[in-house]
Formats: C-alpha cells, sequence, structure tokens
C-alpha cells in the first residue's frame, strides 16, 4: 500500500502524487458504496497493479473540505473578485466568506484588476468595508505587478485555494506568481458580463515542499444549504464582541427588540450593505430549512450532512 495526495482529477481518473512520482488511479467501487467520492487534495491510500496503474483503497480523514470549487485540506482560501470586468457581486463575496468561516479557513480577500480603477474609489470602499470587518483585502494588479509579492507571502507555508467568479483572473494571478505553470486565460464575454471557465478542472500545483495551491473553475453562484439559521450569525464575525441582546444566543438579529446588532447598524459600527446581505441569506436558509430540505429528507436525498459527521467528511 502507498501513501499519497491526489492533484488531480478528470472523468473518473484520480493522480495521486507519490514518493515514487505521479500515478494514475481509479476508485475501488466499495467507496461508492459507503457514499465516498474522492477529491483532489485528498489524502489517500492506493495500491498499484502490475501494468502501473493505482487504485484508490481508502481516503483518509478531512480536515476541511470545499464543496465548491471541490478541494479537500485546504488551510487558506483566497476569495477573488475583479474590481471590474467583472463587476464584483459583493452579495457572492459574502456568501463565500459565509462557508469559508464554517468550514474554518483562513480567509483573504484578493480584489483583482484594480488597475481598472481609475479613481481607486470602488477598491478603497471594498477594501475599507471588508478591512473593517476584520478580513485581509490585498488590492492586486497583474498590469502593474500590485501586491503580487504580498499574495505570495501569504501562500507560504501552507495549502491554498483561489476561488471566485468566472474571469476574475485567477489564473492570470498565480501565472504571475508562478510564470512556469502558463495556466490557460481568457477574456470575459462582454456579451454576457461574465468571464469564460478556462480552469476545467481543480488541480494542485506545488511551489515548493510547503507551498501548495489550487487552482479551481470559477462559479457564478453560490447556495447557503448547509447553514442553520441560528448559525448563520457566527459566520457575519463583526456581530460578535457588540454585547449582549435581550433575547441573548437565541436571538438572531432579525426582529426582535433590544438587538445590539441592529443598533449597531443604525450607528454605523457595522456595514448597512453587509447586515442586508446578512437578511438576504437569513431568507434563503428559512425558505430552504421550510421546503427544501423538508422534501429531501423524504424522498431519502438530504444525506450529506449526516454522512459528514459519521465518517468525518
Amino acid at each position: 500500500m502507498i501513501k499519497g495526495k491526489i492533484i488531480k482529477a478528470i472523468s473518473g481518473f484520480f493522480y495521486v502524487e507519490c514518493d515514487s512520482g505521479i500515478i494514475e488511479c481509479k476508485a475501488r467501487g466499495i467507496l461508492r458504496k459507503k457514499n465516498v467520492t474522492p477529491i483532489i487534495g485528498d489524502n489517500v491510500i492506493i495500491s498499484t497493479t502490475d501494468s502501473n496503474c493505482g487504485i484508490i483503497e481508502e481516503v483518509m480523514l478531512r480536515k476541511t473540505e470545499l464543496v465548491r470549487p471541490s478541494v479537500a485540506n485546504i488551510d487558506k482560501v483566497f476569495i477573488t473578485f475583479a474590481i471590474k470586468e467583472p463587476n464584483p457581486n459583493l452579495s457572492l463575496l459574502d456568501r463565500f466568506i459565509v462557508f469559508s468561516e464554517k468550514m474554518g479557513l483562513d480567509i483573504v480577500i484578493l480584489l483583482s484588476k484594480v488597475d481598472l480603477d481609475e479613481n481607486l474609489e470602488k477598491t478603497k470602499s471594498i477594501v475599507d468595508e471588508y478591512s473593517k470587518v476584520g478580513y485581509k483585502v490585498i488590492p492586486v494588479s497583474i498590469v502593474t505587478g500590485q501586491n503580487m509579492d504580498k499574495v505570495k507571502q501569504e501562500m507560504k507555508g501552507c495549502t491554498s485555494v483561489f476561488a471566485g467568479q468566472s474571469g476574475v483572473g485567477k489564473s492570470s494571478i498565480i501565472n504571475s506568481i508562478v510564470p512556469a505553470l502558463n495556466l490557460e486565460t481568457s477574456e470575459i464575454s462582454h456579451k454576457l458580463g461574465r468571464g469564460k471557465h478556462t480552469t476545467r478542472h481543480a488541480q494542485l500545483f506545488k511551489i515548493d515542499e510547503d507551498t501548495i495551491f489550487a487552482d479551481t473553475p470559477g462559479f457564478s453562484s453560490f447556495e447557503i444549504n448547509d447553514v442553520d439559521e441560528d448559525e448563520l450569525k457566527h459566520y457575519f464575525i463583526e456581530f460578535s464582541g457588540l454585547g449582549e441582546c435581550r433575547f441573548g444566543n437565541k436571538c438572531i438579529h432579525k426582529n426582535e427588540p433590544d438587538c445590539v446588532v441592529k443598533e449597531a447598524v443604525e450607528n454605523g459600527e457595522i456595514s448597512k450593505r453587509r447586515y442586508e446581505s446578512y437578511l438576504q441569506i437569513l431568507e434563503e436558509i428559512k425558505s430552504y430549512n421550510s421546503f427544501g430540505r423538508k422534501n429531501r429528507e423524504k424522498d431519502g436525498i438530504y444525506v450529506k450532512s449526516k454522512n459528514r459527521k459519521d465518517n468525518g467528511r
């Protein structure tokens, strides 16, 4: 048996890096019966055949798991959004932050293409809003090279993922940091107003022994379907440390009286836009819990969270 890590997965084939090199593998059928699907970043145990092909026998316990994009055992996420072309979708950014907070990931926000912001007003506004919350926000430009050294430094010593909308320049940023990779890039579609999916599958790359990152396909939507209504408030980190609401931990900061979060919004301590984003996600969760989850449990479909709790994935 050989230990290794999945660095690429395409059409049912998994490419596992181990001490002897990279081995092309298939997953053993028993894994499907256990409802375990290997993904990149997984630490696995494989066996080899006479033809030097491999069989994934076991997927080791995951410490973290991103669902979209599907990557395991990530320490840090670089959530990447462009200042322009495409315009930043801050609601989507907030959703990905919620998911990353839930997974316990270190979060860095990359604001790309800042060279397109002539007066830098939009850049400053976004940096100020999220910096005030407590997130590290790095404005970058592959045209001018602005702050690319800071991104490379942030990548050191961890396994990270670049995630964000299509066309925001994730692959271009990676190419700027590691030119030898020469990842495929393309311009955004001006007709559709969004980027083309130049990254067709997720893949891990190693810069040095302790610096690994993943390039992933972009995404244009993000659903919160595994967060409870009373849990969401914990992933808007600016809500903590404000004091006690009248209803304590039972307060979901919506309609309750004497709510310190609503008071903080009114006096400008908390971004009104971020709070409205919270309320929007809260309503989506409420709707999902009322209808979607009930239907999935009835049909025997909603099993993901239960399985993850049972087997650590």
